[in-house]
């Protein structure tokens, strides 16, 4: 509010610069510099306050508090306000971000922001058919984000030009610097040293106009690592095997932050894999401390004067000595055996060598139909090499892969790079096929031909998440996560039961032979290739630009205000759906076809919870209509209450939101009349989303109170007009017969969220707050 009403942060001031030197951020943003003398008066102000050691993540985070002095700190309680550096958005979310920021009526982001088209590019013929038939179909979206960017000062990477997260490890993470994305895998940057965190688009709005962004200040779990990778075992293994211990939400509300003398034998896009696929056990982000390995990643892609500004800061860039953390997990990287998560889930953890037998015995298909490399956890050089020194054996012995084979590069540079130094070649010759520079099938933009939906069967990927049906929409594919030199080994053999460190292949001579562990270089010896120019810089004045959104559009669609909080109790509300086990927001809004309505709320909104189970009938997209007792998908029967005015609940089991960070998992129930959503725990980033769209996440007091709801029954929850923060609510169960009960439900609320809810939704707060100061 104060910076609403002050004025000072509604149009871009580029920070105060550098005395020691004036380093860009990025390449792409010349007058933006790098504000490390910021961080430190910051840092200096808190460790005086709190007279203690900070950890790495304490530093960054606190070094970017909007005013350190005043600002109560306290792990996992009080709310911290922050100033990001920057914002990142990829197509499918920068859609309704962008929306909501046009909405909001500013006229100019107000920090260096970026706009990604990596998920709209489906997997069907190869990268070049694929791109330029995605291009075709979406070019009402890319035209609507390429103006929008250009007219609020967004810079737009067009379609081809990669994955958002390797991007932003080429161009945009540094150690020390706080980024948002609109992606749950953009802690990817971590790997640079930096904080950054997968928000909703609401969040980064707030972020793009200038108004400080508010996080549960984290606790911090810190993982020391001992020991030397060696042989098969990958960085990947590293979080396969925490993923294991911590379980997919075991980093709630924390950092995970690496760190001790086994941190060195790791590469930059290696740690890089780590704390992209720390958003598979919830963590609010990952990061690694500053040193040499970052340092030559840097001078690799063009920043080395960033490496130079951070060793004179690097204090500040690695954790104090004696810090404390709320959790230590220790692994020894000498002892780490490459692992296989899965299927289903990416915390069920399998040594490689025992997954054969374990799928056997669980009736998990042993064949591997297709495996899949790449994706934004694994798509780097390193990976790309490792990934064809295995094939380049196989192809040696006169094999190629048993099962399907494709590689997704993570970038524009990696492609035109592996392509130049031959891994692409390799990687083809022994069967592969390079899809385009997106994400592809690991999103479900797969037009998957070799089996029949239903059909039962495995799959490898390097990719980050395998839930039920994400990537390829069929509920029977078995999804296994790995490294891509496994998928590549396990490809090649065609089975689960092959263990590439202790078993032998039969080469085309009818020999055998054993496939040595891979080893390649972490960067290339030549410059990296940059390919096709594919960023368009935003101009200096886009005031004239037009932003085109036709109201018969199917695939956009301008947002109306929801509506504000009538100060009355919610009182008998219907239950939409009770749902039954996991629930993430790929069962809330399902991703694969619907992709192309995410810029169209009312649309998109027609997948409302279609893949959620229904505890009354145990199936998917069929629940009972309260005023009918006629049974119907979900999006129907809340549409049809939405229709007779009547207010509707959700009831989630654990961790309810689980994964991507798609905010349309807020906006479409919020959309279709929904008021409540009570669980037994929200995961972070969906409950920040729902209080931003006016909704209530609640909590069970007592998680055994779930079994006390019926889907039959009626709630009203009371309270609301001394709704305060730490306060309880109260929730009547009005059950068909008559009978009543009480429970009460827990919030996590402060005062400016209360106020959100009261407003209608984060955004017409915003607006109420620009009314008042102007």
């Amino acid at each position: 509010q104060h910076a609403l009403n002050s004025g000072i942060r509604r149009y871009h001031v580029a920070p105060v610069l550098c005395q020691r030197a004036k380093v860009a951020m990025s390449h792409f943003e010349p007058n933006e510099y790098v504000n490390y003398e910021k961080l430190e008066k910051n840092i200096n102000i808190v460790r005086k306050r709190l007279d203690r050691p900070l950890t790495l993540s304490e530093k960054i985070v606190y070094g970017h508090l909007d005013d350190p002095a005043k600002q109560e700190i306290e792990r996992g309680k009080t709310y911290l306000r922050l100033r990001p550096d920057r914002v990142a958005m990829q197509d499918a979310t920068a859609q309704m971000a962008m929306l909501q920021f046009i909405s909001s009526g500013l006229p100019k982001v107000a920090v260096p922001s970026t706009i990604h088209c990596d998920h709209l590019i489906e997997a069907q013929s190869g990268g070049e058919k694929d791109l330029r038939r995605a291009k075709d179909i979406n070019q009402e979206v890319y035209n609507f984000l390429s103006t929008a960017g250009a007219k609020y000062g967004v810079g737009f990477w067009k379609p081809g030009s990669g994955i958002i997260h390797q991007i932003i490890l080429e161009h945009y993470s540094y150690p020390g610097v706080m980024l948002i994305g609109t992606d749950s895998h953009t802690p990817n940057g971590g790997g640079l040293g930096g904080i950054c965190i997968g928000v909703g688009g609401a969040d980064a709005v707030d972020v793009m106009a200038g108004i400080p962004w508010e996080l549960k200040c984290p606790k911090v779990i810190g993982v020391k690592l001992t020991g030397k990778l060696s042989g098969w075992t990958s960085p990947k293994d590293v979080i396969l095997k925490v993923a294991g211990i911590l379980t997919v939400k075991g980093g709630t509300g924390a950092i995970i932050e690496y760190h001790g003398p086994g941190v060195d034998s790791i590469s930059c896009t290696g740690m890089a894999t780590i704390c992209n696929m720390g958003a598979e056990i919830g963590a609010t982000t990952s990061i690694f401390p500053y040193n040499a390995r970052m340092k030559k990643y840097l001078g690799k892609t063009g920043r080395a004067d960033i490496a130079s500004l951070a060793d004179e800061f690097q204090q500040h860039l690695v954790p104090d000595s004696g810090c404390q953390y709320d959790q230590v997990i220790e692994i020894n990287l000498s002892e780490l055996k490459p692992h296989i998560n899965g299927p289903f889930t990416p915390d069920l953890a399998h040594p490689v060598s025992d997954i054969g037998a374990v799928a056997e015995k669980e009736g998990w298909p042993v064949d591997i139909r297709v495996g899949l490399i790449g994706s934004c956890t694994n798509s780097s050089y390193e990976d790309m090499g490792r990934s064809a020194a295995v094939a380049k054996q196989a192809l040696a012995h006169g094999l190629k892969c048993k099962s399907l084979f494709t590689i997704t590069p993570g970038s524009e540079q990696i492609r035109a790079t592996i392509e130049r130094d031959g891994y692409a070649k390799i990687l083809r010759d022994v069967g592969g096929m390079v899809l385009a520079n997106a994400c592809g099938p690991c999103i479900g933009q797969w037009d998957r031909k070799d089996i029949k939906k239903g059909e039962k069967n495995t799959i490898v990927t390097s990719y980050n998440r395998n839930f039920t049906g994400r990537n390829d929409a069929n509920p029977e594919t078995h999804a296994f996560v790995t490294s891509p030199e496994i998928v590549t080994a396990l490809s090649i053999a065609g089975t689960l039961k092959f263990n590439p460190e202790t078993d032998y292949l039969t080469g085309a001579d009818g020999k055998k032979f054993k496939l040595e562990a891979p080893d390649a270089d972490e960067l290339p010896k030549l410059e990296f290739d940059p390919g096709q120019d594919t960023y368009q810089y935003p101009p200096k004045d886009g005031s004239g630009q037009h932003v085109d959104v036709s109201p018969t559009s199917q695939r956009l669609q301008l947002l109306e205000p929801f509506d504000k909080w009538d100060g009355k109790d919610l009182e008998d509300m219907l239950i939409l759906i009770k749902v039954k086990g996991k629930c993430t927001t790929d069962h809330i809004s399902a991703a694969g076809p619907w992709l192309k309505f995410r810029g169209h709320l009312d649309n998109i909104s027609n997948n409302l919870l279609i893949g959620a189970i229904n505890i009354e009938n145990g199936k998917a997209n069929s629940v009972r209509n309260a005023l009918t007792q006629e049974f119907g998908p979900v999006p129907d029967t809340a549409r049809y209450y939405k229709k007779m005015g009547v207010k509707w609940a959700v009831i989630g089991d654990e961790n309810y939101g689980e994964g991507s960070s798609r905010e349309h998992a807020a906006l479409e129930p919020r959309h279709l009349g929904g008021r409540v959503i009570i669980t037994k725990s929200f995961a972070r980033i969906h409950e920040t989303n729902l209080k931003k769209q006016g909704l209530l996440p609640l909590t069970f007091a007592d998680p055994a109170d779930y079994n006390k709801i019926h889907p039959v029954d009626k709630l009203s929850i009371v309270g609301l007009k001394d709704f305060a923060p730490g306060k309880p609510l109260k929730c009547i169960i009005k059950h068909p017969n008559g009978s009543q009960e009480t429970i009460m439900l827990n919030h996590t609320f402060n005062e400016s969220q209360i106020e959100w809810f009261q407003a209608g939704s984060a955004l017409n707060r915003m607006k109420e707050l620009q009314q008042k100061s102007s």
